[in-house]
């Protein structure tokens, strides 16, 4: 998805700068919240890019910053407008993720850990349905079916012929001798994931129990960076509440941490042995009665 038509990334903009606007006015959050009679967390959601911010309230908020060229002015509140616009995944509903999907669809690369599971955007359909229908508990039959429609597009941005997304994977073993649905289903998973992870834009390491205690013991984590900016965003996923993380201190904490995942790991060709190792164990479970 193009970076101009993807609300998500108009809104940060649109927030980062009501923020470089506030900030030269001298005033705190807390002070334009008063103002404007909202709560703070308001005001830090709209420059975080987390919420929707109407053509009215950048109006007042140009107000409040002394800003009097109707220029910017104009410009803010087209921002406005055109980033209350549906994404592609507005479609489905009141969908969780929504933030991180719009993140995804623009970001340049994301380098991943995930403890568990295979990473979404590698996920078989046949994998992907039954994680979310084994892990997510009280989902309905359609519930299901929405998230895992919504999954299997958000694959798209991989594959796109254009610009596709730079993606660094490292698994841990557990990922892939957990048997989420059948073995069938686990050689299966894991014979894409082989296959994938021979496409030039796309690595995976795997890090083996026998690596010990390692910085990825802490849990799943994903580091998002964008072509057309210097931001970085961490994205701890969470069951009821997702966690972003973006100040500088943050960042760099969580990119030391994946530095030593990968050093710890095994390396590209060793991992897509360990790969074919696991496969066996699958196929071997699948054969006994």
């Amino acid at each position: 998805m193009a970076a101009n038509s993807n609300p998500t990334v108009r809104k940060r903009r649109l927030g980062a700068e009501l923020r470089r606007l506030r900030q030269a006015s001298g005033l705190k959050s807390t002070e334009v919240a008063e103002r404007l009679m909202v709560s703070q967390p308001k005001i830090s959601h709209l420059e975080n890019g987390r919420r929707t911010i109407s053509a009215r309230d950048v109006r007042d908020l140009c107000v409040i910053y002394g800003v009097t060229d109707q220029q910017v002015i104009d410009s803010l509140m087209r921002m406005a407008r055109e980033s209350a616009q549906p994404g592609w995944w507005n479609v489905y509903g009141d969908i969780p993720q929504g933030v991180y999907i719009g993140l995804e669809a623009n970001a340049a690369t994301i380098h991943a850990y995930d403890p568990l599971v295979i990473p979404a955007l590698l996920q078989t359909p046949a994998y992907a349905q039954a994680v979310i229908g084994e892990t997510i508990p009280l989902l309905t039959a359609e519930q299901a079916a929405t998230r895992l429609k919504v999954r299997l597009r958000r694959q798209h941005r991989i594959y796109d012929p254009a610009c596709p997304l730079r993606l660094w994977v490292v698994l841990d073993e557990s990922a892939l001798r957990r048997a989420i649905g059948s073995p069938d289903i686990m050689r299966e998973q894991l014979e894409h994931l082989n296959a994938i992870s021979a496409e030039p834009h796309i690595t995976v390491q795997i890090l083996p129990h026998d690596a010990g205690a390692h910085p990825g013991l802490s849990g799943q984590f994903s580091i998002l960076r964008f072509a057309d900016s210097s931001e970085t965003v961490v994205y701890l996923e969470r069951f009821t509440s997702d966690l972003y993380l973006e100040k500088p201190s943050d960042v760099h904490h969580y990119s030391v941490m994946y530095d030593h995942l990968q050093a710890q790991a095994l390396n590209p060709d060793s991992s897509h042995d360990f790969i074919s190792d696991a496969i066996k164990l699958h196929i071997n479970a699948a054969s006994r009665p």
